[in-house]
């Protein structure tokens, strides 16, 4: 059953027939799980709304070409971004791998799978931006013809990072929807967390299969389902340190 206790130190701790060497594995997972997804609640938009997006010009090489090549180092902060966050991703499905062990240790290996493979696919489309500079750099001393050439082939890197980013949504919504029923199972994470993961991973669903079907496709359910994933974050790094389980 679960209660309520203060402990020394004041803060109020949710536990499950407390025991303090307990207390302190739970409190590790919840801490870094929290503020790894912190970090990447940064870092990803910094780098894909803040950069990719505002220097490509869908549909026209030539004057992406040249946004790239005017903020390159700006470019390549972008990557180095994303790259932490795949680093990060690992980091939080060991984090988040501990904190639902003990729900089912099955599920919650299955679930840390899942995220490790979304994070091995978006390192794939990572590979495609670093790609671009190359290409654009070592054009100088070519033809107007070879130039029009390497820039096509340049945006064409970038829509291949963006199609298998994509893939690799496909793949952390269904990460979600697990993780999601896991925090439902748990008993110390609030049913409704568990519930809006589970809509946060169809949003992705749905964003990610419709945008790989079709091109026209330009509605975003992700952006307004995505709450659940914020609140989550939060509650592990305010309620989810404090919760302990029996050794």
């Amino acid at each position: 059953m679960t209660t309520t206790q203060s402990a020394p130190s004041g803060t109020r701790t949710t536990a499950i027939d407390p025991s303090a060497g307990a207390a302190r594995r739970m409190r590790r997972p919840a801490l870094v799980a929290g503020t790894g997804l912190l970090a990447m609640a940064v870092l990803a938009p910094a780098a894909n709304f803040g950069v990719i997006q505002r220097l490509v010009t869908p549909g026209d090489a030539t004057r992406t070409a040249g946004h790239i090549l005017a903020s390159a180092g700006l470019f390549r902060l972008a990557i180095a971004a994303f790259a932490a966050v795949v680093i990060l991703d690992i980091v939080v499905a060991w984090a988040l791998l501990k904190f639902f062990e003990p729900v089912h240790k099955a599920l919650a290996t299955l679930a840390a799978g899942l995220r490790i493979s979304y994070a091995v696919i978006f390192a794939v489309a990572i590979g495609q931006l670093m790609g671009v500079l190359p290409l654009l750099s070592n054009a100088r001393h070519l033809t107007p013809l070879s130039i029009s050439h390497r820039q096509a082939e340049a945006l064409l890197k970038i829509q291949d990072f963006q199609d298998i980013w994509k893939v690799s949504l496909i793949v952390f919504g269904l990460y979600l929807v697990l993780l999601g029923y896991l925090a439902c199972r748990s008993g110390y994470v609030p049913r409704l967390l568990g519930v809006l993961l589970v809509i946060a991973g169809g949003g992705y669903l749905i964003d990610s299969i419709a945008g790989l079907l079709s091109t026209s496709y330009t509605a975003s359910v992700s952006s307004f389902t995505f709450i659940g994933e914020a609140l989550f974050m939060l509650w592990l790094l305010l309620k989810g340190r404090k919760v302990a389980l029996t050794a």
